[in-house]
């Protein structure tokens, strides 16, 4: 007989969901205009970004055969390099999660504004509306992984649709001129490609959402790996078609100054209400990915407290088998950002915890680069296959330090820091366990002359 708890875990098609789900953010919607002053040459940074991403993705599935372990990228950075190795991923993964949960719901809300203006007047007002949202998906996902997996499916599939008609529909109004020269930026090829590539390759964060749960996906050795990489195959493919498309509907020159991308593309192909058809798939873009990543939220902290680096009540769960305690303690942390930050209005609060949530971010995915490298160097095994695998994750290495520096000495500044905080922590919990045995010296012999 089947184990029920495998029964009502994700499956493929959840799984994918939460993938692409936490991947389409927010910030798909807004990437054609900061693009618009690079031309088409931008399409060929998404290339590369997907490249790279599709590369990160083959060395989470790798890993996730491996290592079916709950936690993801904190499991995988402690199998490579330790207990505090894997603290570290832990607590960088686990800023990420919660700030990009309070960037999420504050975007959210921003995206409602075109139905409610009053959220943008007054920022207070928005603070309290992201807060609601939050604790309502906090809410479902404390009725279980599975009822945040159905929500997390649906809410994707709504929030694809908008970008695959713009995609699809938007070449009925498609201008070729508009790529027109090829490269705008009035620099190189190469530097035009690399900052493309630094902008676009932040749509990919999420990639590794599916090796999270991993305790509460079924057959996870094989549905996480076919998951992640369909999962991103899916995102890249939405992303270029709907990007190629707004730029070959909107001037340049416009396109650059636009707020909205999406929906000016809308309001030429649909007029008026295709304007309002994209807030509210913005909208619920948001939510859906809010939904995905508090999932997460409950999940890694769990992890690292059965290991014992964070402490045990972090690892309590429900009578509905959710780590209730860390789902509702990230929440409120989510909830202190969003009310911190409240003064700086919508916008500039989301730019600032996203800065928060970006290095916090790519650390895993650095760490979880090398651990493909070691565990293939330990297999010892001179095969074609091995040797790809090496290739690979080197070049998923390379990729995620080639992002870190494209983020800014800011970003960096601000993410070692945070990095560092979480040092006492360790400490104490590292007090609670035997001291290892001195390592005593051999004695060394002699003789007398």
């Amino acid at each position: 007989m089947s184990d029920p708890a495998r029964r009502r875990g994700l499956g493929l098609w959840m799984c994918t969901a939460l993938v692409v789900g936490n991947m389409i953010g927010s910030g798909v919607f807004l990437l054609p205009a900061s693009l618009a002053q690079f031309g088409g040459i931008s399409i060929v940074g998404w290339l590369f970004s997907a490249g790279g991403a599709v590369c990160l993705a083959l060395v989470f599935a790798r890993l996730a055969m491996q290592l079916p372990k709950i936690g993801g990228p904190y499991a995988f950075a402690r199998e490579g390099f330790g207990d505090f190795g894997g603290f570290l991923m832990a607590w960088s993964y686990w800023i990420a999660i919660v700030t990009a949960d309070a960037a999420l719901a504050v975007a959210g809300v921003s995206y409602l504004t075109i139905f409610w203006p009053a959220l943008a007047a007054s920022p207070l007002l928005g603070a309290v509306a992201a807060i609601g949202v939050l604790w309502l998906l906090t809410l479902v996902n404390l009725r279980g992984v599975r009822t945040a997996g159905q929500l997390t499916l649906v809410t994707t599939v709504l929030k694809v649709l908008p970008l695959l008609a713009i995609g699809i529909f938007g070449f009925l109004a498609f201008n070729s001129a508009h790529f027109t020269p090829f490269n705008r930026s009035g620099s190189s090829p190469i530097a035009a490609i690399s900052a493309t590539v630094t902008l676009t390759l932040w749509a990919f964060t999420g990639l590794e959402s599916g090796t999270v749960p991993a305790a509460d996906v079924h057959d996870p050795a094989r549905t996480i790996p076919r998951a992640t990489i369909l999962g991103t195959l899916i995102a890249a493919a939405i992303y270029i078609l709907s990007t190629v498309s707004v730029m070959g509907i909107i001037d340049p020159a416009e396109l650059a100054t636009s707020t909205a991308p999406f929906a000016d593309a809308a309001r030429r192909i649909w007029g008026p209400w295709g304007h309002a058809l994209i807030g509210a798939g913005a909208a619920i873009s948001c939510f859906g990915a809010l939904n995905g990543w508090l999932l997460l939220s409950g999940q890694l902290p769990r992890a690292a407290a059965l290991d014992g680096l964070l402490p045990a009540r972090l690892a309590s769960v429900n009578a509905r088998g959710t780590p209730a305690f860390s789902l509702v303690l990230s929440t409120c942390l989510t909830m202190v950002l969003v009310m911190m930050n409240y003064t700086r209005g919508l916008v500039q609060a989301f730019t600032f915890m996203i800065l928060l949530a970006t290095l916090a971010t790519l650390l895993p995915y650095v760490f979880s680069s090398m651990t493909s490298v070691l565990i293939t160097l330990r297999e010892r095994s001179g095969t074609g296959r091995a040797a790809l695998r090496m290739i690979i994750a080197v070049i998923a290495f390379a990729f995620s330090l080639w992002a870190i520096a494209g983020a800014g000495r800011d970003v960096v500044y601000w993410g070692f820091l945070l990095l560092l905080a979480g040092l006492p922590i360790y400490v104490l919990m590292r007090r609670k366990l035997p001291s290892p045995e001195p390592v005593v010296p051999p004695t060394r012999m002699t003789t007398d002359a």
